[in-house]
């Protein structure tokens, strides 16, 4: 069974999809949420499986849950608004589907048969509302951005804030915060990419640190600097990367 959230702020609107769902035998209702908030909420404490999210809400929108969604298991995301340009936003940056109001019964079979694919791909949920998350953050405030990390058979989203740095050792790269680490999904260079624009530095070609979490830097030689980080941990830069420290420095 498809344990369903419905989130949306107008009864008549929760009420009419969750009547449209009685067609499908393996989808069952376990909560509905008028906004963003509650969502949240019974998202924790129902753990559902699929979550059919309004984007226009009081207290807290469908973008805000999506950037604000934390913990191993993550719901299947389908977007339902009755605006067309959100829609396809949503469905490009990682909506698993968009739904438009009045909601098609032809358009909610096709949803849900996307929703049946993505069960138990626990990585490419993680990856959808990261991506999600992204799209919907101001683009002054690119610290609201996620990193999808996987500590054992679940995936975690991650703020940029508590992310410490970027280690790679081998094939695999970690991401290290004050408490634990977990596996990236990416490789060390992709996940440089995508941090155009915020507070992180390579220092190593296997380190990328991000600066407000850097303590101290200690010069060991003219070209090489030992950098601790806020949980104690420390990092050698390497004597190609020496003049990152130097910038750092500057700051």
């Amino acid at each position: 069974m498809i344990k369903t959230l419905i989130v949306d702020d107008e009864p008549i609107a929760r009420r009419v999809l969750s009547e449209e769902l009685e067609q499908f035998p393996d989808i069952v209702v376990v909560g509905e949420a008028e906004n963003g908030r509650d969502a949240l909420e019974h998202i924790e404490e129902l753990s559902p499986d699929l979550v059919f999210l309004d984007l226009e809400m009081p207290v807290m929108g469908g973008f805000d849950v999506v950037r604000n969604l934390r913990g191993g298991h993550l719901p299947v995301i389908i977007i339902v608004t009755a605006y067309n340009q959100h829609a396809i936003e949503a469905f490009d940056a990682g909506a698993v589907d968009y739904l438009l109001k009045p909601v098609q019964q032809t358009r909610l079979q096709k949803a849900v048969e996307r929703a049946r694919a993505l069960q138990g791909k626990t990585r490419e949920l993680a990856e959808n509302a990261a991506k999600l998350g992204e799209a919907a953050a101001p683009a002054q405030a690119p610290q609201l951005r996620k990193i999808v990390g996987r500590s054992g058979e679940e995936y975690y989203l991650l703020d940029i804030d508590e992310i410490l740095c970027f280690q790679a050792e081998g094939e695999v790269v970690w991401i290290v915060t004050q408490k634990t680490r977990y596996m990236a999904t990416q490789s060390l260079r992709s996940i440089e990419r995508r941090l155009t624009g915020l507070p992180f530095q390579r220092v190593h070609r296997n380190a990328i640190v991000n600066v407000n979490h850097v303590r101290k830097l200690s010069a060991m030689s003219s070209q090489r600097w030992l950098l601790t980080l806020s949980n104690s941990q420390e990092l050698i830069v390497s004597k190609r990367q020496a003049h990152t420290v130097r910038n750092m420095l500057k700051w």
